[in-house]
């Protein structure tokens, strides 16, 4: 067991995202891309110029430094989906909201 997965997460008994759920599943998705692109964590330390140290934490606990992980976006093809963070418009209005 991870130590992302052994913390306690609300969004294990209600349907809502956590900062936890959020990164765990950042974390999947990058793993998941790694091997599809058949690269090892040592693969990946070269390829992105990430330490293999910092790549193994991040995926068993989630924690690296931004621009490591910009480096590793760039290295698995990644990097233009950076540019949505922060794009969605907050809704503070019912009126605002559009279906």
């Amino acid at each position: 067991m991870s130590a992302m997965e052994k913390r306690f997460d609300i969004s294990e008994f209600v349907d809502t995202e956590t900062e936890q759920s959020v990164l765990a599943d950042l974390v999947k998705r990058e793993r998941q891309r790694r091997k599809e692109l058949r690269l090892t964590q040592k693969a990946l330390s070269v390829r992105s110029g990430v330490s293999y140290a910092s790549i193994r934490r991040f995926e068993s606990t989630g924690d690296i430094s931004l621009s490591s992980l910009f480096k590793i976006g760039n290295a698995i093809g990644c990097l233009p989906d950076f540019n949505e963070l922060f794009k969605s418009k907050k809704i503070t209005n019912l009126k605002d909201y559009e279906a």
